[in-house]
């Protein structure tokens, strides 16, 4: 679409230990968490099937993780009402999950969109139920939601990687979860944000305004760690390889 960057740009990126773990490094893409991005569900996003803006990147439904995650979704589930939740008689009596073709269990598709997704006039508010309910109880989302829900549009990959010298160690990269990495379906999402220059408004950088799920993600050592990297691009006099959906004059201050 035309409000898309082109997906094939330079990235800067930054290799550090685990302060943690001696045996697992980290692999940051800085270009991705230094940008502007920010989600724009129900104020501009316009969703990734034609027509149904107001789902977000909600109309699939979320795929589990594992059996972990369902169960901890499942808890948390079990504690919503119908003030908070829209399909909660359907949810509660037909169940809110469903088999995936070839393998794996994810959220329910109810109306052509994920059963926890509170719909446009619903008195309760429009949006996930299981975020207004962690909201309710001063709760982070991500503790309440699926995997793939609350760390979308981040991607965490792992890898291991041989040295010279005869060791192993883990790679865990950090990046952008962009258009492609959906797989052979990414090319026929009707929009997807990563890329697109009207979600790259945000007034802080993404490094910032994710940290919940970051230190979910990495733990809180490595995020420091990060956190000082980034806020040491952000004032450098010239910004090496920056977000082409970032806007094209950038004035970052020092944090």
């Amino acid at each position: 679409m035309d409000d898309e960057a082109d997906p094939d740009f330079p990235r800067a990126w930054i290799e550090f230990a685990d302060p943690a773990d001696a045996e697992q490094v980290f692999r940051c893409d800085l270009t991705w968490l230094t940008s502007r991005w920010n989600c724009l569900f129900a104020r501009g996003c316009q969703g990734i099937v034609p027509g149904r803006a107001e789902d977000g990147c909600c109309s699939l439904g979320a795929h589990f993780s594992d059996e972990d995650d369902e169960r901890r979704v499942a808890g948390h589930a079990a504690r919503l009402t119908p003030e908070v939740w829209q399909y909660h008689r359907a949810g509660t009596r037909g169940g809110f999950t469903a088999s995936v073709p070839g393998g794996g269990r994810r959220t329910r598709v109810l109306n052509g969109a994920c059963v926890f997704l509170n719909r446009p006039g619903f008195e309760g508010g429009i949006g996930c139920a299981l975020h207004a309910q962690a909201v309710r109880d001063g709760r982070e989302p991500l503790e309440y939601k699926p995997d793939v829900c609350w760390q979308l549009p981040v991607r965490r990959t792992f890898e291991w990687r041989d040295r010279p010298d005869g060791t192993r160690v883990l790679v865990v990269s950090i990046t952008e979860y962009e258009r492609r990495t959906w797989g052979s379906g990414g090319g026929g999402l009707h929009w997807w944000c990563t890329s697109a220059h009207s979600a790259h408004d945000a007034a802080e950088p993404l490094y910032v305004t994710y940290r919940p799920e970051l230190v979910a993600l990495m733990g809180e050592p490595a995020y420091a760690v990060l956190a000082e990297m980034c806020e040491t691009r952000m004032v450098a006099p010239m910004l090496l390889a920056p977000h082409p959906a970032d806007p094209p004059t950038d004035p970052r201050p020092a944090r």
